[in-house]
């Protein structure tokens, strides 16, 4: 075999990349290809801040291909129509591609698969789907036993090395569409693309302590207790890295465990574990989307509970509008900045399926349409989790007060006064309930409420107990 197409979908890397190694190992030469799906960049579910992302982080792989002795391929189009043209333009024999998990990319690589000559190697999970079963075969939908299960297995190792190729060598001439340019990043985002800054904040979390946090460890090992901190760096902010492939996930799970292996303390070692776990929480929700591709559009259970979908409230949510300080901070970060902090996701999903009693739905919508880390598996595991209709969700009663989560996890409200400058003349004391602020007080800060801020959407009390009804009944 004199030639291959390596076809680039969510592995826009060249360290640890298994289906790129796979082609070089067998072929003389190489072509590196990416396809501009139109279904895809179609979607309703799509983002401009991740659809931005993703040309820079194209235009960088080009880059480090080049360097390499090789360029990036871009069609558009039908993929299988685009396949074909290539491998005749090429004269190639194979086409090497990662798995992709998602509904529509199995049923699309299903059908090529039945005409092209494809060679599927690698997955975006370390463990793909179908590799991390019950006794019977049948897949798990409860996250502890699939840990376990996941555990078990052979995988990534502590100590791994992962390398890139050193040259890849490919045909001269083939003629490849520019890489878009519209949309652009917004100026002073907070994610650089790119396979470089993938790795350099993988080193950063795993090897060096920041001020916020501690000098002398790295924030690997304060992630248990830093987490859930909005004010603070405290996690790994790797999520946009992981969703393109800019960084494999056995790369992330190898340095997962070096780092449970090296702790120097057992609270280091349990913060570093707490880390993998969140790491197989990821791979958990890929298995779940592959194995029932319905939950991107029912419950997983509580089939029936009867959402109110008010537009006007949802259409506050979406601005951060709420009166609820928090929520509405965590709503601006996701605008200005495609991302939202992991414990804010969870505040704001809570508030808008059990307070406003809003389709959970809406919400995955909404994040996809924004999140630049936006990917199907974890953003509806996610959601469904927190609503409480997926598979190992929250019990239905949970539901996140937006006031003590705030005062919890923004205790100085460095978080909400970043997001919310319309409150920046708020006292510290009032700064997470604002409407409680005296009508004397407001006067001499010369901010009211529902002027300069809004009122509360709903009494957080009175909409638990709605949404515990609403709940209770879809049980009955």
């Amino acid at each position: 075999m004199s030639c291959a197409l390596w076809w680039v979908r969510r592995d826009l890397r060249l360290v640890d990349n298994q289906a790129l190694n796979s082609a070089l190992e067998l072929v003389g030469q190489v072509v590196p290809v990416f396809i501009l799906d139109e279904r895809l960049l179609a979607s309703s579910y799509m983002s401009e801040k991740r659809l931005a992302f993703l040309w820079c982080g194209l235009r960088e792989l080009d880059r480090n291909l080049r360097c390499l002795g090789s360029y990036l391929v871009v069609r558009r189009g039908d993929p299988q129509a685009e396949l074909r043209k290539l491998l005749q333009e090429c004269q190639a024999q194979a086409i090497f591609a990662e798995l992709d998990h998602t509904p529509y990319a199995s049923a699309r690589d299903q059908r090529i698969a039945e005409q092209l000559p494809v060679t599927w190697v690698g997955s975006p999970a370390a463990k793909p789907p179908g590799s991390v079963l019950k006794g019977n075969g049948a897949p798990f939908t409860v996250f502890t036993p699939f840990s376990k299960a996941w555990k078990a297995l052979p995988g990534p190792q502590p100590g791994q090395r992962f390398s890139q190729p050193q040259q890849v060598a490919s045909p001269v001439g083939i003629p490849s569409d520019p890489i878009p340019t519209l949309p652009e990043l917004p100026e002073g985002f907070s994610f650089l693309p790119g396979e470089a800054e993938a790795q350099r904040r993988l080193a950063d979390f795993l090897h060096t302590p920041i001020e916020e946090i501690d000098f002398h460890l790295p924030p690997v090992y304060h992630y248990a207790a830093s987490r859930n901190q909005l004010d603070i760096p405290g996690t790994s902010q790797l999520s946009p890295y992981l969703r393109f492939g800019m960084l494999s996930a056995r790369q992330a799970i190898a340095g997962a465990m070096q780092a449970i292996q090296d702790a120097p303390h057992l609270e280091a070692r349990q913060s570093a574990e707490t880390w993998l776990n969140e790491l197989i929480w990821r791979e958990f929700y890929i298995h779940m989307l592959y194995h029932y591709p319905s939950v991107r559009r029912e419950n997983f259970r509580l089939p029936h509970v009867r959402w109110e979908n008010d537009q006007a409230n949802f259409q506050a949510w979406c601005e951060g509008r709420t009166g609820y300080p928090v929520v509405d901070a965590a709503m601006r970060q996701l605008l200005h900045s495609g991302w939202m902090h992991n414990r804010a996701r969870m505040i704001v999903a809570s508030f808008l399926t059990k307070d406003l009693l809003i389709d959970w739905r809406w919400g995955e919508r909404w994040f996809m349409q924004q999140l630049v880390d936006g990917d199907p598996a974890a953003n509806n595991g996610g959601w469904q989790w927190t609503a409480g209709t997926g598979t190992d969700a929250a019990p239905y009663f949970r539901i996140f007060n937006p006031v003590s989560q705030g005062l919890k996890h923004d205790p100085q409200g460095r978080y909400i006064r970043r997001w919310l400058p319309e409150l920046r003349r708020v006292p510290d004391e009032y700064l997470h309930e604002p409407w409680k602020m005296p009508p004397d007080l407001q006067k001499a800060a010369g901010w009211f409420i529902g002027v300069d801020y809004p009122a509360p959407l709903v009494d957080h009390s009175q909409a638990r107990e709605r949404a515990l009804l609403a709940y209770k009944q879809d049980r009955n």
